[in-house]
C-alpha cells in the first residue's frame, strides 16, 4: 500500500502494456484504469486510484478499440461496465489536467500568453513549448516559430488555452524550460492522440 491507502501496481516504473495495440511503452504515453466501486471502468488519468490497473495507449482509436472489444473485461478478469462515452471520458479528463498544468506554470512565472510576450521570450530562446490556438489564424500563427529543441502544441482551441490564463481566449502562449513544461509536453502528446485521428483536418496542428 502506498501512502493514503493506494495499492501500487508492482511493476511501478517500468514500462507498460496497452491492452488493445498489445505495445509495451513507456506508461506516459498511456492511460491506467480502475474498476470502480459499482464495477465501472473508471479512467486514472492521474494514476492514483488504488487497484489492479489496465493501460491503454493514450489514442482515440486504441480507447475506441479497448471498448468496443470488451478489452476492459479480459484485462479485469470480471464483468465490468464500460461508460459508452469512456472515450470522451478520458480526453476531457487529460484536457483538464493539461491547462491545469499550464495555469500552475503562469502562475508561478513559466507561461506567458500574448503575441508581444511569446515573441519576446522566443527572440530570447527562453520558451520550450509555443502553444497557438486550433482556431486561430493562419497568418497571424505563422509568424511564429518553435522554439529550438522544443515543442509546437496546436491542438488546444483558443478558449481553452483561455482558461489556462484565466481569460476569455488565448492564440498565442508559451511555456518555459524547466518547472513544469516536461510534464506539459507528456499531457499535450497525450491530449494529441486523443484528437488527432486519420483525415481529421480540422485537428490538424498548424
Amino acid at each position: 500500500m502506498s501512502r493514503g491507502g493506494a495499492s501500487k501496481d508492482r511493476t511501478e516504473g517500468l514500462d507498460r502494456k496497452c491492452i488493445a495495440t498489445g505495445e509495451v511503452q513507456p506508461k506516459g504515453g498511456l492511460v491506467r484504469f480502475v474498476v470502480g466501486p459499482e464495477g465501472q471502468v473508471v479512467p486514472d488519468v492521474l494514476e492514483k486510484l488504488p487497484g489492479r490497473g489496465a493501460w491503454v495507449s493514450a489514442t482515440r482509436a486504441a480507447m475506441d478499440t479497448a471498448v468496443k472489444k470488451k478489452l476492459f473485461a479480459r484485462a479485469f478478469k470480471s464483468q465490468v461496465r464500460v461508460p459508452e462515452d469512456l472515450t470522451d471520458q478520458v480526453e476531457a479528463q487529460i484536457l483538464r489536467r493539461l491547462v491545469e498544468l499550464i495555469s500552475l506554470a503562469r502562475k508561478s512565472g513559466g507561461a506567458v500568453a500574448g503575441y508581444e510576450k511569446v515573441k519576446d521570450w522566443l527572440d530570447r530562446e527562453d520558451a520550450r513549448i509555443l502553444l497557438q490556438a486550433s482556431d486561430g489564424s493562419a497568418r497571424g500563427k505563422s509568424k511564429l516559430s518553435t522554439p529550438h529543441y522544443g515543442m509546437y502544441v496546436g491542438w488546444l482551441t483558443a478558449d481553452e488555452l483561455g482558461q489556462a490564463f484565466g481569460r476569455q481566449s488565448v492564440i498565442h502562449a508559451a511555456v518555459a524550460s524547466g518547472g513544469l513544461s516536461q510534464r506539459v509536453v507528456e499531457e499535450a502528446h497525450r491530449l494529441k492522440g486523443m484528437r488527432m485521428t486519420d483525415g481529421d483536418t480540422r485537428r490538424r496542428e498548424g
